[in-house]
């Protein structure tokens, strides 16, 4: 493998969340919370309709992608509450590779955890069942196209921390 590949691959990784994060600043607040609401909405779908989100009452959740600068609080009120002002009960934190590769369960929340680039801090009980939750997420439940995106953005992100970190 080449040596431009290999810086190519990096740079790529590295430019990549600076662009998503200076695009996602103009987003107002509003706008972006309630396009997270139905896009969880619809990959929770089938949790949401067998209640077993019912565990999240009265609780806020907290999502920071860190290297985007995303971050907000889940509850569940009879239907999923966004908000970004919330105090959380546990926080996940992660960056957008870790979290693309288990949305696309090419990567295990556990494996993750370990390796300290999935943190939890705050309440450990829920933050296990939170993550259970995570796990049972069927890929195949969400529509063809972004099923397909997941998939493929997982494995270019695959490819490409492949390339930059050959020697």
């Amino acid at each position: 493998m080449s040596g431009f590949t290999q810086q190519f691959a990096a740079q790529v990784l590295n430019f990549a969340p600076k662009v998503s994060k200076q695009s996602l600043a103009m987003v107002p607040d509003k706008l972006k919370l309630d396009l997270l609401a139905k896009l969880l909405n619809l990959m929770l779908k089938p949790q949401l309709d067998e209640s077993e989100l019912d565990f999240l009452q009265g609780k806020w959740v907290e999502i920071n992608v860190a290297d985007i600068g995303l971050r907000f609080q889940i509850s569940f009120e009879q239907q999923l509450i966004l908000s970004n002002k919330a105090q959380a009960d546990v926080t996940f934190t992660a960056n957008v590779p870790e979290l693309l590769l288990v949305a696309a369960v090419k990567e295990d929340p556990d494996t993750l955890f370990f390796q300290r680039k999935l943190l939890i801090d705050g309440d450990t009980e829920l933050g296990l069942e939170v993550k259970n939750l995570l796990l049972s997420i069927e890929l195949d439940s969400l529509p063809a196209a972004a099923k397909i995106a997941i998939e493929k953005l997982a494995v270019t992100l695959q490819t490409l921390q492949q390339y930059s970190q050959s020697a």
